[in-house]
Parts: C-alpha cells; structure tokens; sequence
C-alpha cells in the first residue's frame, strides 16, 4: 500500500478527467477506469515517469504501461538490465515484480485524446512530488517524454528552464538524485524510428552508470 500523500485511488479533484472516467467506465465496464497506482519496488532507486495512463492500456488493466504498445519496449529493456523478472506486462495477474524499479505516472488518470491540460498536470503533481522526495539517495529518475521531464522538475520545486529536456541527457538535482530523459516510447516514436531499441538500451547504460555511483 502506498500513502495518501503518493496516490490516492478516490481521487476525483479534476472535474475533467473524473467524467471522462465515469464515460469510459460505461463503455467498457471490465476496465479499471480509475487513477492508477504506481507499481514496483517500494524502495526503489529508479523511478519511471510517464505521462498518463494509456485509453486501452493502464487505464484498462489498472498498472502503468501494461497491455499497451508503449509498454513492450519499457518492459523489454527492463528486463534485460535485471530490473523485472519477465519480459512483457500483460494483466494484474501476469506475476511481474520490479526490482530496485517503480513505475509511476505525471498525470495518474487517463486524459481526453491522451492529453492533459495544465491545471491536471498541476493538480496531480503534488502525488509526484510526494514520491519524487521519498526517493532514497542515490536515485534516478527517467522521464519518458517533455511533460514527464518538466513535472519531475515542478515536483522538486525547480524553474522548467533549469534543466532542458534531451534524449539521454542526465541532470543532477540536489541530494544524490538524478533526472535522466528519454523520448517516450510510444508507438509513434518507435514507429517513426525516434526512439529506437539501441538508444533506450543507452539511456538505461547512463542509469546504471549513476547509479553505480558510490
């Protein structure tokens, strides 16, 4: 279980997004349609941050990046670096664990054309920085995509042009943490070769690096 203060599974602060949810929930009864809870390791060193929940993906199966395209590179990679114990995501009862890994998401309930407007990306912020600052040191924290980059940046009260968002670009913040970028894994950037296999296998060579940081 996690606290109040990460994820609060009754949320309903953003008028928007909890009558979408009430729409999907009659459309596809059998989805979770509900915020979305980060999922992994408790007391992990990396954190992974994605935008929001995908419409047929987290949002249907109740855990971030699981039963979608974005999904299958993230947890690929993971698994090859020791990160999960099997290769794909699927459903809740598929036995996945993380290890020294948590998934989280900057917006944790799923948006109208999967696009949150900035009042939910502030309003949801204040669960990310409540995980951000209960990382142990050292940590890493990978944003999948601009918006995951600039609310990590929000969460540890940092001006958005502090640190500027590039593929593989690593960032020191204060106290032994670290933000490392990605572009997100889309099924448009793999598609479109933006992001291939190669270049997130060097984004996860940069994190073990840091880490291994004594």
């Amino acid at each position: 279980m996690v606290s109040k203060d990460v994820f609060d599974q009754e949320c309903r602060q953003c008028n928007r997004l909890a009558d979408f949810l009430c729409q999907v929930k009659q459309q596809y009864p059998d989805y979770h349609a509900r915020p979305v809870a980060p999922f992994g390791d408790p007391n992990a060193q990396l954190l992974i941050v994605g935008l929001a929940p995908g419409m047929h993906g987290a949002n249907a199966t109740g855990r971030p990046f699981t039963g979608d395209y974005a999904g299958l590179l993230l947890y690929e990679t993971l698994y090859e670096f020791g990160y999960s114990n099997q290769l794909l995501s699927e459903s809740l009862q598929d036995g996945l664990t993380l290890k020294n890994c948590r998934i989280t998401n900057a917006v944790k309930c799923l948006p109208p054309q999967n696009k949150p407007v900035g009042t939910e990306i502030n309003q949801c912020n204040t669960f990310l920085a409540a995980e951000l600052n209960a990382l142990p040191k050292p940590a890493v924290i990978l944003a999948l995509g601009t918006i995951a980059h600039q609310s990590v940046l929000k969460g540890y009260r940092l001006k958005a042009g502090s640190a500027a968002f590039g593929h593989n670009v690593q960032h020191s913040l204060d106290h032994g943490r670290f933000l490392v970028d990605s572009y997100h894994t889309s099924r448009y950037n793999i598609q479109t070769k933006r992001l291939t296999k190669a270049m997130f296998t060097e984004v996860f060579v940069t994190i073990g690096r840091l880490l291994d940081r004594k």
